[in-house]
């Protein structure tokens, strides 16, 4: 019995061990695993840190280009809108080159025609002394200007004594006038061409139209001898009616037709 029990003992203390053992390398092949396991988790957690900043980097890189794009997006907006206000300025460009070239022409026109008048002006003038001769000429125009002033009061002055001259040629013409028709006057001279005694009055062939007048006190001459007075009382055109002046006759004397009548007093010359 108790051999038995040794046996059952002996048994159970080898399945103990056996067991043991077994457990044992259980336990080591399971702590290997673990360890293995741990380092496998551990490699795999390293991994999934770095797949995880990896991915973190990503996204950053990808919200970089995200906004890059954006800001490229934009940048091609304004770049069109740059494009477009280029276009726009490229063709105000154009047309004002347009218009510069049409001034340029009108402007090397205009220098033709300016080179012209200083060539006409003379081979000394140039562009570079045009403003000195320009000052020169504007000069010689204010002394010329200043000489046409003095010229102009002098021909004022010269008017002036000329109508002065005239006013005063006028009045010795005029006086001269006066002068030859007096003395025309004093030589009025007529006939008489018919005499009444009984009425004392006689007819003269002359008249207004002669210059005969009213108050023209006359006298009869005989052979250029002086016999008497008369004085004239009515003028018609062409003949006049004067009364005999008895008390200037000479004794013996009678008017008679033929006798010659003129002034008693010559008009002052």
């Amino acid at each position: 019995m108790k051999a038995i029990l040794y046996v059952v003992a002996i048994l159970v203390a080898g399945g103990a061990a056996y067991f043991t053992l077994e457990h044992s390398r259980k336990f080591g092949d399971l702590q290997k695993v673990r360890l293995e396991t741990i380092k496998t988790n551990k490699d795999v957690s390293a991994n999934a840190d770095v797949k995880e900043k990896e991915l973190k980097d990503a996204k950053g890189e990808l919200a970089t280009s995200e906004t890059k794009r954006e800001e490229v997006t934009q940048s091609i907006s304004a770049l069109k809108s740059s494009g477009s206000t280029l276009e726009r300025d490229v063709a105000e460009l154009d047309n004002t080159l347009k218009g510069q070239e049409e001034e340029f022409a009108v402007l090397e026109k205009a220098l033709g025609e300016v080179n012209t008048i200083l060539k006409d002006l003379g081979e000394d003038i140039t562009l570079d002394n045009l403003a000195d001769k320009i000052e020169q000429i504007d000069n010689d125009r204010k002394g010329r200007i200043a000489k046409v002033e003095e010229l102009e009061t002098l021909v004022g002055a010269a008017e002036k004594l000329l109508a002065s001259n005239r006013a005063e040629v006028d009045r010795l013409v005029k006086r001269k006038i006066e002068r030859g028709a007096r003395i025309g006057r004093n030589s009025m001279e007529s006939v008489i061409t018919a005499v009444n005694q009984d009425w004392g009055f006689l007819v003269i062939g002359a008249g207004s139209n002669s210059g005969f007048t009213p108050q023209t006190p006359l006298i009869v001459q005989r052979d250029g001898r002086f016999i008497g007075r008369v004085q004239p009382s009515s003028i018609e055109p062409t003949q006049t009616i004067a009364e005999i002046d008895f008390k200037s006759l000479s004794p013996g004397v009678r008017l008679q037709p033929g006798d010659r009548v003129m002034l008693a007093k010559p008009n002052a010359n």
